[in-house]
């Protein structure tokens, strides 16, 4: 990631950003997490891309390069803590499952960032409390490193629909089957399935994030029925796609015109 902007301090605050909009690769010395209050929230690394709609929250350690993206309107609400503050004891960015008094907490704590009172310090406290408690999601499309992973990679990104076996993306990337299959494993730690189910599931986000209608999503995705995608999407989001826009629905996030500058 070049051109890599250093913002020591990760702020607490909430950004409006507009669909398709950027935040370039930058690092803060403090942790942060990063929440979409509306929309979907990409957060790329060199090791790979996470990804959050309103149930998800993504952990960000201190020190890590970082791009963000939002696909639809994207209500950005980001938390800084203090790098000797990691009440996950995570150092890899995580996405973490987000209840709906967590949800509450995030939004409330990231309104006013300069209340001093002790109220908000208390809410701090059961924030810091609720987080610990949040199980982790394993929501992530790792980046390849090896050329051949990467070539079948890039061709499902290109059409996630494609229904081709690993051994098809065997023959027309001139790599074996069994090959590709241990490159599954032993670089994402998941098999080809599993791997192509989360990128899906990416993409479907994105594509709900812009209004396509659900259907019209299953088909884009390589689902064989729309029944069949609402059951993979509920049971990984806890929510069906139908529903996807039309939670978390407030006013836009931060003042008029705040540009995403210090994410």
């Amino acid at each position: 990631m070049p051109n890599i902007r250093h913002t020591p301090a990760a702020p607490t605050h909430t950004l409006a950003l507009a669909a398709g909009e950027r935040i370039e690769a930058h690092r803060h010395d403090n942790h942060q997490i990063v929440y979409a209050g509306s929309g979907v929230l990409a957060v790329t690394t060199d090791a790979g891309t996470w990804f959050a709609p309103g149930t998800r929250a993504i952990w960000v350690p201190a020190g890590t390069v970082h791009a963000h993206r939002a696909h639809g309107h994207l209500d950005l609400h980001t938390l800084g803590l203090p790098v000797g503050d990691n009440p996950l004891r995570l150092d890899a960015p995580t996405v973490l499952a987000v209840s709906p008094l967590l949800r509450e907490l995030i939004l409330a704590y990231t309104r006013d960032p300069t209340d001093p009172s002790p109220a908000r310090r208390r809410m701090r406290a059961v924030l810091l409390d609720q987080l610990r408690a949040s199980p982790h999601e394993p929501v992530q499309l790792p980046t390849p490193t090896d050329p051949r992973l990467a070539a079948v990679c890039a061709l499902l990104h290109t059409d996630p629909a494609d229904p081709s076996t690993l051994a098809g993306f065997g023959a027309r990337t001139h790599t074996g089957e069994r090959t590709l299959s241990r490159l599954f494993r032993s670089e994402f730690g998941m098999t080809f399935p599993q791997w192509r189910t989360q990128l899906r599931l990416y993409h479907a986000l994105k594509m709900l994030a812009d209004d396509l209608p659900v259907t019209a999503v299953a088909h884009r995705c390589g689902w064989s029925s729309t029944s069949a995608f609402i059951d993979v999407f509920r049971r990984a989001y806890g929510y069906t796609p139908g529903t996807h826009n039309r939670r978390g629905q407030r006013p836009p996030a931060g003042p008029t015109g705040a540009r995403p500058t210090g994410a």
